[in-house]
């Protein structure tokens, strides 16, 4: 049947389909479960029907426009896309003109810049992957933004090679928990800061080491690493270099800020800080790609990356999972199934 028919058949069969949606910025309040036409696959993409999407920070600052330089990119006086969410899990229901590798039926994951909070998607061919065959689709879908994340920080931005000190603060966060995991299969000995409640939960990812944020400064121990990677800002920059080795690399990927450049603040000093220093202060924003898609979905099946899921919502308490990311707190990925 041709490519094109088989996209037919979907739209026919489904007239409507029920996404996560806002019509301005704001808090989680604004988001509204809504009945709208499903996208229509377009030359190149892939029509997914979403089985389960994760949330993050940067889908909070995209709903609540704040720090309001994230306008710049996502619309001035309102979201230029309604619909929230970027990575994805699901099954393929059709594929637009020129797609080669995938097919209907197809379990796949990956992200995509027009809302994953719903029951279908359109995704670029290059930003999907098949699916783990050890990972549920909720596990998948944990993947993708916090995975290259946690991949090009790690193997990028640090360079870890085998042997390295590492220290990762916000070890059981999001980002964290896959860091912590990458490095390890990197050779690295790995050292992580979290909550006394989460220090058995990162030493089974791999850490060398745990520490309990509220029992131990990290900066004022004797040790000294060659990386760090900062997922929480607990300290100032100047403090946590500290910690670091005289040319060692820092990456912070964290900033509070204010509610007009957010966490562009602290990247900023990041970078002045290293004009007058020997030490490597590299913050970074992750792009992603197909190839490091593909590289994490091969630590997944060798059994070296496990997804960890914190807490898991239906999509009508898709407000509910992004509160719970404004917290902070998240152990692991949220995930939101359709």
């Amino acid at each position: 049947m041709p490519r094109t028919r088989r996209i037919l058949d979907v739209m026919h069969t489904t007239t409507t389909m029920r996404a996560a949606m806002q019509r301005q910025y704001g808090p989680p309040s604004v988001l509204e479960i809504a009945d709208v036409e499903p996208p229509a696959p377009g030359r190149g993409d892939v029509l997914v029907r979403v089985r389960a999407a994760s949330v993050h920070p940067g889908d909070y600052f995209v709903m609540t426009g704040e720090p309001y330089i994230v306008r710049l990119a996502f619309g001035l006086r309102r979201p230029r896309h309604a619909i929230r969410g970027m990575d994805l899990a699901g099954v393929v229901a059709a594929v637009g003109e020129d797609v080669e590798g995938f097919q209907p039926g197809d379990h796949v994951f990956g992200w995509c810049t027009t809302g994953s909070l719903a029951e279908y998607a359109s995704v670029p061919a290059r930003n999907l992957a098949p699916v783990p065959e050890n990972l549920s689709l909720a596990e998948a879908a944990a993947v993708p933004t916090s995975g290259m994340t946690a991949l090009q920080a790690m193997r990028d931005v640090a360079r870890v090679a085998p042997g390295q000190k590492l220290l990762i603060v916000g070890a059981s966060g999001g980002v964290g928990s896959f860091a912590v995991q990458i490095a390890a299969s990197l050779g690295a000995e790995v050292t992580g800061v979290c909550s006394a409640g989460n220090l058995e939960l990162v030493a089974s990812l791999g850490a060398d080491h745990v520490i309990d944020y509220a029992a131990s400064d990290f900066t004022a121990r004797e040790s000294q690493y060659d990386v760090i990677l900062d997922n929480v800002e607990s300290r100032p920059l100047s403090v946590v270099r500290r910690a670091l080795t005289p040319a060692g690399t820092l990456i912070p990927n964290s900033g509070r800020g204010g509610r007009l450049l957010g966490p562009i603040g602290r990247v900023i000093r990041a970078h002045v800080l290293s004009l007058f220093t020997r030490q490597r202060l590299r913050p970074f924003t992750s792009v992603g790609t197909r190839e490091d898609l593909l590289a994490l979905a091969a630590l997944a099946s060798s059994g070296q990356l496990t997804p960890v899921i914190d807490r898991v919502y239906p999509l009508d308490a898709a407000a509910d999972a992004l509160r719970h990311v404004a917290t902070g707190h998240t152990r692991g990925k949220v995930v939101v199934t359709t």
